[in-house]
């Protein structure tokens, strides 16, 4: 970030690894994201290959900040947008106005898959972007032998709930199971961090 220019705090920290949001009717997003064929997880190739550690990962892009840009925050909507949009925006708004003040921006949606026998390794987000909001997880598929790790110690997500994760702390998944792992996940930013709250 150059000092001096961006009109964004450091970092948005919710001071804990892992935050249960609660449940949530994810039914209708499941069934979508499950309904897509194989083409539609292999479109957005950006992830695996700009970042080492998502290379066992496929996803299905929403919703992408345009990371060349900062300290502009300039969000594109993305191939997956017309398929996932009418079920997943719904969602994410559901979760935003339970949970965070209102008025803020989603910078990044996307489904992620974690093939099985796939891990990402431990790491900590750096792009500054990542730093300025909330990353929520909405799980649509996963099984007994995924291990999601944050900062040394295991946490489990259950199928109809939604969490927020810290990114802040050293974080990975193995999927040690013989099913792929399928998480929904969104980047939000409060308006308070933009200057509007």
């Amino acid at each position: 970030m150059a000092q001096g220019r961006a009109p964004y705090p450091t970092i948005v920290d919710i001071d804990t690894p892992f935050l249960e949001l609660g449940p949530v009717d994810s039914e209708a997003l499941i069934d979508t994201v499950l309904s897509q064929d194989e083409a539609a997880w292999r479109e957005e190739q950006y992830r695996q290959q700009t970042y080492e550690v998502h290379r066992d990962t496929e996803s299905m892009v929403m919703i992408f900040m345009e990371e060349g840009a900062w300290p502009e925050l300039v969000v594109r909507k993305e191939a997956a947008w017309e398929r996932l949009a009418g079920v997943a925006v719904p969602l994410m708004h559901d979760i935003i106005g339970r949970c965070y003040p209102a008025g803020g921006t989603i910078i990044r949606a996307m489904a992620a898959r974690l093939k099985a026998g796939g891990k990402i390794k431990p790491h900590v987000d750096q792009h500054p972007s990542f730093h300025l909001g909330h990353r929520i997880h909405v799980p649509i598929s996963t099984n007994p032998r995924v291990r999601f790790m944050i900062d040394g110690r295991p946490y489990r997500m259950q199928v109809g709930k939604a969490y927020e994760i810290n990114n802040q702390k050293h974080h990975s998944v193995a999927n040690k199971g013989s099913d792929d792992r399928i998480t929904f996940i969104f980047d939000y930013v409060p308006p308070d961090v933009l200057g509007r709250g």
